[in-house]
């Protein structure tokens, strides 16, 4: 999982400097008072991780919101999106300490990311009435 953040930090193939800013982070988790930065980590992104998600289906003519189940590899996905997006949108600081407090946000439910997570759920909410146009598998 830390891996395949570290991926997604990562700008235009600099993996040195995207592992910097993670260590960089978790200094500054350190620094916060936080005992155990790998756990506000895992417990951050498994806070965030949206189990149903609305995906765009056509149906005769029209095109409906469906709410549908998230596979684990694109909770992971999204979850690290929100929050490095979320981070990154804060500008005129060093972005590993943006990058700490929005994983701390996270970890207490709370944030942006965290934000970004209850509305998914709310569009889905909404649109529950469409789940019947999910795909599903037809037994021959």
């Amino acid at each position: 999982m830390l891996e395949k953040f570290i991926n997604y930090i990562m700008l235009d193939g600099k993996k040195s400097l995207a592992i910097r800013i993670l260590d960089d982070t978790f200094a500054e988790i350190k620094a916060k008072g936080q005992k155990d930065p790998k756990g506000v980590f895992d417990k951050a992104l498994e806070n965030i991780m949206p189990k149903i998600e609305v995906r765009p289906k056509r149906v005769w003519g029209s095109i409906f919101q469906v709410p549908q189940e998230v596979n684990q590899k694109r909770q992971l996905f999204l979850a690290s999106k929100w929050i490095i997006d979320s981070a990154r949108s804060k500008k005129w600081a060093n972005f590993s300490k943006f990058l700490a407090n929005e994983l701390i946000e996270a970890a207490n439910e709370t944030g942006n990311a965290f934000k970004k997570k209850l509305d998914v759920y709310k569009m889905a909410e909404a649109n529950k009435a469409f789940a019947r146009f999910a795909n599903k598998k037809r037994k021959k």
